[in-house]
Order: structure tokens, then sequence, then C-alpha cells
């Protein structure tokens, strides 16, 4: 499916890259990119949730593609943006799922619009930072894990390490891909990035670098701040995701989030990785979503 791709201005003078599949009288769903990431849709994603009937979303977070950076941004300001775009749309109800580094973003949007979300999934998402009786760093791959490391610290160390990571992704084919993620990528995850998750991944991560590195290092260094919000207080039907071989985000970062957010369910899909959630995993994403709008 081909999705239409608008800009939206937001109040503070930014704008939002946006891109937009399925029926506009579709039930809307905001789908959160990943760190780093860029908000193209994978079209066997945007084509699955438009025969479930749900108008899927995506959007470039500040300083990733061509949406405006924004520096020192706290995960909270994606609820803002989310609620700008949704506004600009007319779309009053909706629902968000946010993957990989998009899944506290989502986490946002369920704290600050439980008048407006009917439901929000997290899909291979990270804890906040620190997070009590969770040890943040194990069972990270070693990338990873140095890439924290560095960005704990902040300045100038991380955003050089990201400009290299960046030269590695700027214009990588699959192949090169896989190669850059190293050993983050688990068995499943290698299997799938053979077929179109590889190249959508590559294509997307590299759309969203284009700029620079500015959206990469502001979600890093959001994601180790306070987040803004309390989880605790989260209101909106919150599912968790997660495959119990991910090597991006351990799956005890999720065990944690399902445990701190009230009322949360969580789904372990066993064998998957990280990358590998794109695949069919995120058809029982779209269906419990499908499933939130059908409830009064």
């Amino acid at each position: 499916m081909t999705a239409t791709v608008r800009t939206v201005p937001t109040p503070d003078g930014r704008s939002l890259r946006v891109h937009d599949a399925g029926p506009t009288d579709g039930a809307p769903v905001f789908g959160l990119h990943g760190t780093p990431g860029s908000g193209l849709l994978f079209p066997p994603l945007a084509d699955d949730a438009k025969r479930r009937g749900l108008r899927l979303l995506g959007y470039d977070r500040p300083g990733y593609g061509r949406s405006t950076p924004l520096p020192d941004r706290s995960v909270a300001q994606a609820a803002t943006d989310v609620g700008t775009i949704a506004d600009a749309l007319g779309i009053d109800r909706f629902a968000v799922w946010g993957f990989s580094g998009g899944g506290p973003h989502a986490l946002a949007c369920a704290a600050r619009w439980s008048g407006r979300a009917v439901g929000v999934a997290v899909v291979g998402g990270c804890a906040p930072y620190p997070a009590d009786g969770l040890d943040w760093l194990a069972g990270m791959g070693p990338e990873n894990v140095d890439e924290f490391d560095l960005t704990v610290a902040a300045g100038p160390p991380l955003e050089r390490s990201l400009q290299k990571a960046r030269g590695d992704l700027l214009g990588a084919d699959t192949a090169g891909f896989v190669r850059a993620m190293g050993s983050l990528l688990a068995p499943p995850d290698r299997a799938a990035c053979d077929g179109p998750i590889g190249s959508y991944f590559a294509g997307s991560m590299a759309e969203a670098l284009a700029p620079g590195v500015d959206g990469w290092y502001a979600d890093d260094v959001a994601f180790v701040r306070p987040w803004g919000f309390p989880l605790d207080r989260i209101q909106v039907p919150t599912s968790v995701w997660h495959g119990t071989d991910d090597g991006f985000v351990p799956v005890a970062h999720a065990r944690w989030v399902a445990a701190h957010v009230p009322g949360a369910t969580l789904r372990l899909f066993e064998g998957h990785g990280h990358l590998s959630l794109f695949g069919a995993p995120m058809g029982e994403v779209h269906a419990w979503i499908a499933d939130r709008f059908r409830r009064p």
C-alpha cells in the first residue's frame, strides 16, 4: 500500500513528516518507530492494518528524516506531537503501538491521552532508566551496552559514536545492515532479515539518518533521563509484547514494564528476537488494537 506523506506544523514552529496509510475512515493507529528509525511504514504491516479496518500512521520523531530537530526533548514530548498530528488530521480517538525505541514514546501517549487513546501496545520496548529491581543492561548485546554507557555521560563521545554508526548505515543494503547490527541480532532476527523486514529496516534507518544524528542522540538521552510521566498512573488499556530471545532489549524489560503499568497484559513470543516481531506477531498486535476500538 502506498502511504500519503504530509507535513504537519507544530504550535512551536517545528514541522513533523507524517506517513498515512489505509482508509481515511479506518480506526486510526499511530505506529511509533524504533531508534534510530523513521516514520516510513512497512508495507506488509500497512496492508495488515487495512485488512483489519485500521488506518496506520507513522511520523518521524524530531531530528529524524524530515522532522525538525528538538534538542533536549523528553520521552513525554512524543505525546504532544501525536496529539498535534491527530488534531491536524481531524482524529479524535486513536490507538498507539511503539516498536523498540518507540515503546517508551507509546507509553507517553498512554499517560497523556487517557481520554483519547483506546489502547497502547509496547512492542520490544525498554523500561525507564534506572528501574528499581531491574539490571538495565543485563542481557543486551555489547553494541547496545557500549552505546548506553556513552549515553549516560552524553556529550561529544556519544555523538562521535553515533556518527560512526551512521556512516555504516547510510546507503547500506540488507547485508550491510545486518553487519552493522552485529551481535544484537538473534538467530530469528537474522532469518527475518533475509526477507523484506531486513530491507525495510535498512531503508528506514538510512532515511532517518540522512540529515544527521540529532534524532538518534535525542532519543538515547531521553531514555536515560526522567521520561516526564509516571507509569503507575496510566489508565489506558496497555499491552506489552516481547520476544524471549531479544538481544536489543532483554525480555526482563518487558516483564518490568508490564508489572508497573496498572492492568497491563504481557505477551511473550517464544523463540522470537527483536526485529522478527515485525512479522506475524505484529498482526496479533493489530488484532488486539482492532478489538480495543470495538469495545465501548
